[in-house]
């Protein structure tokens, strides 16, 4: 076989990823194309993406194994088809980009999936890797405005909680963006929470978390801070 004629999808991924000169909007659009492959059904192209994740040691090529897994959240069986596949993805995970592009798509199988993904989220919170304790908590809710349903205001403080003192910034960053979705979602629950706990909250995660609140909360937290601290 003439492997030039007859690429394998790998090298055929490789091939275009690799010429693509540009930014992440540059490579979604890019994304787009249709492959040799593309006909093939859902399983079969997760196992290809899958090998790229799993081979490439390239920040790109795994954005695009990414890019497949968006397409495909709208759909509730791939979802569960691609979760045993995609789990284990995070542990290639070394930079944030990486790390909540993957979030967007664990939420969503968090719907589909409550028991099964929490419990992973639970073993990741504990974890010396701190991509996948940043994981832990951003997978939750995400952007909450992405989902219609979403975890109880006491499982994510179950994760939440035993962060708050966590040393590395990507993780206070995470728990930030958490909490601040959290607010959102539970508005009341997370004020009441924040005023009894506001001196465990770091000065990365509270900057983060007080963003979408309205300017009288904000003061008054604040002032309740400065208090405590």
């Amino acid at each position: 076989m003439n492997l030039e004629n007859n690429p394998s999808p790998l090298q055929e991924i490789r091939a275009h990823i690799t010429a693509i000169l540009g930014d992440v909007p540059t490579h979604r659009r890019e994304a787009k194309r249709t492959y040799s492959f593309s006909g093939l059904a859902f399983s079969a192209q997760l196992a290809i993406w899958d090998d790229v994740w799993r081979t490439e040691d390239n920040f790109w090529l795994r954005l695009h194994a990414y890019f497949f897994l968006e397409r495909h959240i709208k759909y509730e069986a791939e979802l569960k088809e691609m979760w045993p596949v995609i789990v284990s993805w995070q542990d290639q995970v070394d930079d944030w980009g990486l790390c909540d592009a993957l979030a967007k798509v664990y939420t969503k199988i968090l719907v589909a999936l409550p028991h099964e993904v929490y419990e992973q989220l639970k073993k990741w919170n504990t974890d010396e890797n701190l991509w996948k304790r940043r994981q832990s908590v951003v997978s939750l809710l995400y952007y909450s405005r992405t989902k219609k349903q979403h975890p109880s205001f006491n499982r994510v403080r179950q994760l939440l909680t035993p962060l708050l003192p966590d040393k590395e910034y990507y993780v206070q960053k995470g728990v930030g963006w958490t909490l601040r979705e959290l607010h959102t979602v539970y508005p009341n629950e997370t004020q009441a929470w924040l005023k009894q706990d506001i001196k465990l909250i770091s000065s990365i995660a509270f900057t983060i978390a007080i963003e979408k609140m309205d300017a009288v909360t904000i003061s008054e937290i604040k002032a309740l801070r400065k208090v405590k601290i």
